[in-house]
């Protein structure tokens, strides 16, 4: 069993926990079989504060688990470095910015941060946890999403990017998979693992690209310096994901993709599916300007875009209705927190 006061794993025979000496409870049933060494050093090191539940998933960087925050009841999600990347100090220190830049950030469509621990060998972070997924499960499962909820999505996204961009937080990694919703269907925008702020500007200044290639500007994928409209570019990218079902650009590799984010014109999503209104479509190409100056300037920018068009759609009213509170909370927003 785990001792609830440090976490640590012993045999259910023992009376008392190896590690601190607390007096362990009497099982009432049957124990468990010994979990994987992962979860055992996750539970050590959050202590008494999460009860670990079981693991989501996972990917090449990182496992997600749900959980519940003992004292206040309510579920979580804690997201656990692999170990060997635990162990990198670059890797550590760029997933500890994310807790960082993410809590200097308060906005309604930006998900918070919880909690960050780190030991010797477990690094993880705590934010909530968004009953409705990923926008890239919706996406998978509708394969296209109609206009005005795929409009409504980016506008929500544009609002939090034009927050984080006045305060000198830029994403760099903005996607579907970055994108979950709650409940009720609002979207709020994770993962700044990669997120540059002022303050850390010499630790992003080393010319490398960072990113997921399908989702990158041109000016990312070339390693040069970026500022917000790059989000915005990203942006339009999963805004055409939406709307056709898969991204402007592909490739056989990280290589292939990027170049043709540099050099080759996307196809308007209009001609690959005649479904894509032409004003939405015209706002997504806008966004996938290769010139940062000929995209739209700023994420309030393109969020009033957006609202113009659904604006304009008479079967848009409950899309509108998210999209332009969204506008008006993030106009309210403080400008420091």
């Amino acid at each position: 069993m785990f001792c609830p006061s440090c976490g640590t794993w012993n045999r259910a025979s023992s009376a008392a926990c190896g590690r601190c000496s607390d007096t362990l409870p009497v099982l009432n049933r049957a124990p468990f079989d010994r979990p994987d060494e992962e979860l055992t050093r996750l539970r050590r090191a959050t202590g008494n504060r999460y009860r670990v539940i079981k693991r989501l998933g996972g990917g090449g960087m990182a496992d997600v688990y749900i959980a519940e925050q003992a004292q206040l009841i309510r579920r979580v999600i804690i997201t656990v470095l692999h170990p060997h990347l635990a162990r990198d100090e670059e890797v550590a220190e760029r997933f500890r910015r994310e807790d960082e830049a993410a809590a200097k950030l308060v906005h309604p469509h930006i998900c918070s941060i919880f909690d960050y621990g780190a030991t010797d060998d477990v690094v993880f972070t705590v934010m909530p946890y968004l009953e409705g997924g990923a926008h890239a499960h919706i996406i998978q499962k509708q394969k296209q999403v109609e206009p005005a909820p795929a409009a409504a999505v980016a506008a929500q996204v544009a609002c939090a990017l034009d927050y984080a961009h006045r305060h000198g937080v830029i994403h760099r990694d903005v996607k579907p998979d970055n994108v979950l919703f709650d409940v009720d269907g609002n979207a709020s925008l994770t993962d700044f693992g990669i997120a540059t702020a002022r303050f850390h500007a010499r630790l992003t200044a080393s010319g490398r690209a960072m990113g997921t290639p399908h989702y990158m500007s041109p000016e990312q994928a070339m390693g040069k310096l970026v500022d917000g409209r790059s989000d915005l570019y990203a942006i339009g990218i999963l805004l055409y994901e939406s709307l056709v079902g898969f991204p402007p650009f592909d490739g056989a590799d990280a290589f292939a993709v990027s170049y043709k984010q540099v050099h080759e014109p996307a196809v308007p999503p209009v001609e690959v599916s005649t479904r894509v209104p032409a004003a939405l479509s015209d706002i997504v190409m806008r966004c996938l300007a290769k010139a940062p100056a000929t995209r739209f300037a700023r994420g309030f920018d393109l969020a009033d875009a957006l609202l113009a068009f659904l604006r304009g759609d008479p079967d848009a009213g409950p899309s509108y209705r998210v999209a332009s509170i969204a506008r008006r909370l993030s106009s309210l927003s403080p400008r420091r927190v």
